[in-house]
């Protein structure tokens, strides 16, 4: 059947996503959300369900881009560590190699020192074969302008050392900066879930079983649908490694949505697009806002299968074009890895990888 535009979802089905915010939904943050069944807050006006809804979905998107700061934030700490490895191994062996430097230096001075002990006249006179003292000088001399040259170059070593210990410190402040970032979006992700984990508790009960068992059988009916209950068109992908990254994602379909993760079990929405496409032999970088960059711009008129899909103003959301108008995408906290509308969510961008 042809996939349409899907139209804005009931409150209550669009709630009981939030029932689904478990461990498996945030294990890879390492957050801990309140049971669903947890006694419902008390305040002395509780929300009505249409106000529940609106904050509980902000909430949520808040959440995505978060986690996507989150995954940005990972990344850059990943190159920094490496970075900062690599100019402190360059430090080690900068002061390797002056120090064995310096070592020669000194063995030169010191024989210099105990052969122009005397006069160099003196000693021509007292030398036994005065041609092989001539023959030494000469050696001596150009010994000396070695040692001259040795020694500009053990300065410029040191100038240069000096400039990557330098680096390395403001590498190293830069790591910590990003560590604070990291644990920052890790808070935010964690407060979001919980606030709308309490919103979600302070409705009754019996409405969120009802709510939860409605989304369940939606969602398992989303994640079981195959290609063959779905008009994808007979559009071809834009390469075969477009077709092999969409093959990829579709055999992911019913996989759980978690932050931060990449795969093989589990995805977040950026994480999807990377592993589907490393299976087709191509890295996409790591976040969706990256990913927005990662190829050439089309628009969503000229889509092709194995195309990004890039959602929202500020490109939090990411999915891949199956055909169709469709996009397979890992939704939200809670949800599986399913086919979708285009028009579900307002497109910022198609991406030809």
């Amino acid at each position: 059947m042809s996939v349409h535009r899907r139209p804005p979802l009931p409150g209550v089905q669009r709630l009981a996503r939030a029932l689904a915010l478990t461990a498996a939904a945030t294990g890879a943050l390492g957050l801990t959300v309140g049971a669903a069944t947890a006694a419902p807050l008390a305040p002395a006006d509780p929300p009505g369900r249409s106000e529940v809804k609106t904050q509980v979905d902000q909430l949520y998107e808040e959440a995505e881009r978060s986690s996507e700061t989150y995954n940005a934030a990972q990344e850059q700490l990943k190159r920094l560590q490496s970075e900062a490895g690599s100019l402190q191994n360059q430090v080690a062996a900068g002061q390797d190699e002056l120090n064995r430097m310096r070592g020669d230096l000194a063995a030169v001075a010191a024989a210099q020192y105990r052969a122009q002990g005397l006069d160099p006249s003196v000693r021509l006179m007292l030398d036994n074969d005065p041609a092989a003292y001539l023959a030494g000088a000469r050696s001596l001399d150009q010994a000396t302008a070695r040692q001259d040259d040795a020694l500009h170059e053990l300065a410029d070593r040191q100038r240069r050392l000096d400039q990557r210990r330098q680096e390395t410190t403001a590498k190293l402040a830069e790591l910590e900066g990003v560590r604070q970032h990291l644990a920052a979006a890790k808070d935010e992700v964690r407060d979001r879930l919980g606030k709308a984990q309490r919103l979600l508790n302070s409705l009754a009960p019996a409405e969120r079983v009802r709510m939860a068992a409605d989304d369940a059988r939606e969602a398992e009916q989303r994640a079981t649908r195959g290609t063959d209950r779905l008009d994808l068109g007979d559009q071809p992908p834009s390469s075969d490694r477009a077709a092999a990254a969409l093959r990829a994602a579709i055999s992911k379909i019913g996989s759980p949505y978690v932050y931060g993760s990449t795969g093989p079990g589990t995805f977040d929405c950026s994480g999807l697009m990377y592993w589907a496409w490393r299976q087709a032999g191509v890295t996409l970088p790591r976040t969706s806002q990256e990913q927005a960059s990662a190829g050439r711009r089309v628009s969503l008129a000229e889509a092709r299968p194995g195309d990004l899909v890039i959602f929202y103003s500020d490109r939090h959301h990411v999915g891949m074009y199956a055909g169709g108008g469709v996009v397979v995408h890992a939704p939200y906290p809670g949800a599986r890895v399913r086919y979708e509308s285009v028009g579900a969510m307002p497109v910022s961008s198609v991406v030809r990888v």
